[in-house]
């Protein structure tokens, strides 16, 4: 598989002209917005007023039609309206003027031809400029004219005006570069929105216990359960101990609950009466919204609910319902101290509690620029070319937003400015570039789904704060043949810090809310609950007019980035290993100290200890003096731009074919038998390395577990003798004194050294361990 060249996959900065003007260092030379200034040419169809009839019921059916050069714009039309309202604006790029006049025309809609009403003429020199915040313009009455420019009867309510991307009517606005787009739903898939993420809350169920359970089979006893539903989520408690008719299990049970609450949570007392079969002793429904709200860890009440059973009893020749009183006994809150977790922590891009009271202030805004991308891979065909209908979703905190597509582009310009508030500096900003595959119109069956072209994560704690970073990121894709550059984005980012102070302090504040430490959730607890958050999440947004796609959120959220990958696996394992490389050297570096094999350099280690040894007060003070100057030094070459994907460290561009495969396979395996049993061989053969890895590892921990357990006598007894002797050696000796000889004696030169192991090396190999003791 070939291989792009590495720079290719590189950051640059950029010197774009943000607001029209200019960058300059690291600021802007004025206030002008992140983005490149775009003009429009706008024009609000407002409404229209005394149209001429056109047939003999004296009424007609009007629309508006736009055309500057070869665009075409039209209103939706009105059936036997003679004064319509459409208030409907059109947005032409001046990048994209075709001609020096702009036509209005009101036609009558027909089925075999339109007819002709009237018209307005534009000289676009004539044209006014309006940019904000000025107030809107006043739109005005226009007499309508025929094609010789006379008079005619009717008038049309028109605004025209010259202005920008930052004008209020330019999100919902028809615009010339999507006017291939049809249908009401169609544009609607096209305009630029903002969505926000639901409330999200945990719910915990406490199931203590339940009474009067009346079982149908009295003759055994019963093992009884408790089935709790909360929507698609369903959980049980085990099998209580307590075979009777009063069971208790005092149990846990976490849910994810969303707001608005649609949903009651059901409970349901069962019976298993046989291995496949369950019977239902009673149930009840609890709207969410009674619950209790619970901020902190104090305990709340808990309530008994009446189980609903209803039974047929025969009394003679009559049949009637009785209703039993059984009972079950919870302790039932919705959990505001935790934040529910629908995003990985490692790129978490808000950690703040459910509960807006325990919000702390906001340490600065977050702005975000989205310009443009270049060089975008052709993702579908149409009309037999190949085309790209690209948009950006950028998603922090529970602010989404996406902007407007642009049609059959593969430089596209967007040049939207987003802001959100920060909560927290050690957050992630992410950044996806979408196709989007439904521009006429929805596929309610879900068969089409928007195709990833790539995304950018930026973590604000890397950020200088009231610095403006323009930059090209590269836009990669990883797929079964391997990591594929698919364009890159152009954006401007800028974090500006409203309290120092505050940002601080928040440093030396735990990173998530406190009620995730005082009652932890288990690992897989948080991995049940995530998968469910971001189920509910993708299902809301889903929801919305235009949606934002199932397919989008989950890209978004890392949804499967769990799953097993050979991949990443090798690229932790190098990850430790970098980790791991200061100690190595350092080590390597003592090594070297030790064997002399710079004797001026180990000389002067040995005054260096000597001092520290006879003045132990100056240890702490020169390591962290020496840290000190180590990050002074570095200073220098402190990285300048933002993180980016980095190909190498995610072990993407040498990965093995199969490998990708592996991992991009579904769970469980469509793969034929004889591929899965290599993989499963490979995996055993990795498994038994790591196996051997911490056999060895626990091997050694016994073997100090076994220096006072008297498994081997005669260690033992060495090992007891020596630490008397050694007490009262210490005992009577000076420390300095020791450690000076204990330094001398790791630092003597080599032909004091014997090549075989030292003497506690020998004793430490030959202790016992449990090894011999494993089948």
């Amino acid at each position: 598989m070939q291989r792009p060249p590495q720079e290719d996959f590189q950051l640059k900065e950029t010197k774009p002209h943000l607001g029209g003007v200019k960058i300059t260092g690291d600021k802007l030379t004025s206030t002008h917005d992140l983005v490149e200034q775009m003009q429009y040419l706008y024009v609000r169809v407002v409404k229209a007023r005394d149209l001429p009839a056109k047939d003999v019921t004296g009424s007609c059916d009007p629309y508006v039609e736009v055309k500057l050069g070869n665009y075409r714009g039209t209103t939706r039309h009105f059936e036997k309206k003679t004064n319509p309202e459409w208030n409907q604006v059109f947005a032409f790029s001046k990048d994209r003027l075709q001609s020096s006049n702009l036509e209005v025309t009101v036609k009558d809609k027909d089925f075999v031809k339109d007819d002709f009403i009237g018209r307005v003429m534009f000289d676009l020199n004539e044209v006014p400029k309006r940019v904000p915040p000025d107030s809107p313009l006043a739109p005005q009455w226009y007499r309508l004219e025929d094609r010789q420019a006379n008079k005619v009867k009717g008038e049309l309510m028109l605004a025209v005006w010259m202005g920008t991307q930052a004008d209020e009517a330019f999100p919902e606005a028809w615009h010339s570069d999507a006017a291939a787009v049809s249908g009401a739903e169609g544009l609607a898939n096209i305009r630029s929105k903002v969505y926000l993420s639901p409330k999200l809350w945990y719910l915990r169920v406490n199931v203590i216990e339940a009474q009067d359970l009346i079982p149908s089979d009295k003759s055994r006893f019963p093992e009884v359960f408790v089935k709790v539903m909360l929507g698609h989520q369903a959980l049980k408690t085990r099998v209580s101990m307590s075979k009777t008719i009063n069971p208790m299990w005092n149990e846990d049970l976490m849910f994810v609950a969303a707001e608005p609450f649609e949903e009651p949570l059901i409970l349901s007392v069962e019976d298993r009466v046989a291995p496949n079969k369950d019977e239902v002793l009673g149930r009840c429904a609890i709207p969410l919204h009674q619950l209790e709200r619970r901020l902190d860890h104090k305990p709340i009440n808990s309530r008994w609910y009446n189980l609903e059973k209803y039974v047929t009893v025969v009394e003679g020749e009559k049949k009637r319902e009785i209703k039993f009183a059984s009972r079950i006994h919870t302790r039932i809150c919705l959990e505001g101290g935790y934040h529910v977790l629908d995003e990985s922590t490692h790129y978490s891009s808000d950690l703040r509690p459910t509960a807006k009271q325990l919000w702390k202030s906001t340490i600065g805004v977050l702005e975000l620029g989205i310009l443009n991308a270049q060089g975008l891979s052709p993702m579908k065909t149409k009309d037999g070319r190949a085309t790209t209908d690209a948009y950006c979703v950028a998603k922090y905190g529970q602010k989404w937003v996406r902007t407007r597509t642009i049609i059959d582009n593969f430089t596209p310009r967007w040049n939207e400015q987003y802001t959100w508030e920060v909560y927290d500096p050690c957050t992630v900003i992410t950044i996806g570039v979408f196709d989007n595959c439904h521009l006429q119109g929805g596929d309610k069956s879900g068969g089409t789904r928007d195709l990833r072209i790539g995304k950018v994560r930026i973590r604000l704690s890397t950020l200088e704060t009231e610095r403006v970073y323009t930059h090209v990121y590269p836009l990669l894709v990883l797929n079964p043949s391997g990591v594929k550059k698919m364009g890159e984005i152009h954006l401007a980012v800028r974090f500006t810090c409203s309290s120092l102070l505050n940002m601080m302090h928040l440093y030396s504040q735990p990173l998530l809310p406190k009620m995730h430490y005082i009652y932890p959730l288990t690992v897989s607890q948080l991995d049940i609950l995530r998968h469910q958050a971001t189920q509910i999440v993708s299902m809301r947004l889903s929801r919305a007019e235009p949606p934002l796609r199932k397919e989008v959120v989950e890209y978004m959220l890392d949804v499967g980035s769990h799953m097993w990958s050979m991949r990443r696996s090798k690229a932790n394992f190098f990850r430790i290993m970098g980790v791991l490389g200061g100690l190595i050297a350092v080590g390597k570096w003592f090594d070297q100290i030790c064997n002399w094999k710079n004797p001026i350099t180990t000389v002067l280690i040995h005054i260096l200890f000597l001092i520290l040894v006879l003045y132990p007060e100056l240890i702490l003070p020169t390591i962290f003096l020496y840290l000190f100057l180590i990050g002074v030094w570095y200073y220098r070459w402190r990285p300048r731009n933002p993180p980016h994907m980095d190909t190498r460290l995610s072990c993407a561009d040498n990965a093995h074919p199969d490998e990708l495969d592996e991992e991009f396979d579904s769970f469980p395996t469509s793969r034929p038998a004889d591929i899965v049993r290599m993989r499963y061989d490979r995996l055993r053969s990795i498994a038994g390395r790591i196996q051997t890895v911490v056999g060895d590892l626990a091997t050694q921990g016994e073997r100090l577990q076994s220096l006072l357990s008297w498994r081997d006598p005669r260690a033992t007894a060495l090992f007891v003798i020596f630490c008397l002797v050694a007490a009262i050696v210490l005992y009577v000796t000076p420390f300095q004194v020791v450690a000076l000889l204990t330094g001398f004696y790791v630092l003597r030169h080599p032909r004091f050294r014997y090549k075989l192991p030292s003497v506690p090396l020998n004793f430490f190999r030959r202790l016992p361990a449990r090894t011999d003791c494993m089948l």
